[in-house]
């Protein structure tokens, strides 16, 4: 990653021709075309019907989803949450983003303010980034210690078996994307208007720690891949097919009254893997 780095410059508003040229198939991205738009538009308009035919079945018998969203900075996890969300009840269905934790939070039990975040009856929460900040953004950048990530790491499965079992349907979405990906999506937040905000120093040293961040996802895909709360793997390369292969895998996976599975279609396994499929050949992406 250094040597591609040191032919990058995000100041410079052109972005590199090899960047532009590598970026949707870096990673080993499956697909060297996006999905045509109305191919797109068609297939997203069946999916979220039946994300509201979820809802209101929600609201009959008091499901409670949890949908965690981790992967590297600019993996697109804020528009898979909005795009999920465009048409549901904002009331029941929730995008929770915490900020870094108070000087008090940082005293608490280390799951204790996303606790606070679980649903009750009828409701549906997305965590973008999630108590996994302790097994990816947390160790990579130095902001706790080896020894705390270690006790997380054995915690965590526990902590999500007490989730499942109180019924709470747990969904896990790692979404990867490729190095040119990231510095072209890197590049378009630096330069446009509407999307600089997105843009925060932490973005901007993850660029230099692809690497770890790799290190990190390994780990902890090796540690907390459970029956009970497993893991998927989404290549997000290009944003429409893994936004349609999230929404699906929780669609597939629920029963609920209205359900049409010939409507929403089934998962592309090209970009939607187990981790065992996803770290035999992709393990250093």
């Amino acid at each position: 990653m250094s040597d591609a780095l040191e032919n990058f410059d995000l100041e410079d508003p052109v972005l590199p021709r090899w960047i532009k040229k590598k970026a949707l198939t870096s990673g080993g991205y499956p697909y060297d075309e996006k999905i045509d738009g109305d191919a797109y538009a068609t297939q997203m308009l069946q999916v979220q019907r039946q994300l509201a035919l979820l809802q209101h079945d929600q609201a009959k018998t008091g499901k409670r989803i949890v949908i965690v969203f981790e992967g590297r900075d600019a993996a697109g996890k804020g528009g898979s949450i909005a795009s999920y969300l465009e048409n549901l009840n904002p009331r029941f269905n929730m995008d929770v983003a915490l900020p870094k934790p108070s000087d008090r939070e940082k005293t608490q039990w280390y799951f204790q303010r996303y606790v606070d975040w679980m649903p009750a009856a009828g409701e549906q929460v997305l965590f973008d980034r999630s108590w996994y900040n302790r097994a990816g953004v947390e160790p990579v950048m130095g902001f706790c210690t080896p020894a705390e990530t270690d006790k997380f790491l054995e915690e965590v499965p526990d902590f999500e078996k007490m989730l499942v079992r109180d019924g709470i349907h747990l969904f896990k979405f790692w979404l990867t994307i490729g190095r040119e990906m990231q510095l072209k999506r890197f590049h378009d937040r630096r330069h446009d208007p509407l999307k600089i905000w997105k843009l925060s120093p932490v973005d901007m040293e993850a660029l230099k720690r692809f690497d770890d961040y790799t290190k990190a996802r390994n780990r902890m895909l090796q540690t907390t891949h459970t029956p009970h709360a497993p893991w998927r793997i989404v290549f997000n390369n290009d944003k429409k097919r893994g936004r349609l292969a999230i929404m699906r895998s929780v669609l597939n996976a629920l029963d609920y009254e209205g359900k049409d599975t010939g409507l929403i279609g089934e998962v592309d396994d090209k970009i939607l893997l187990t981790p065992k499929a996803f770290m035999k050949t992709h393990s250093e992406l």
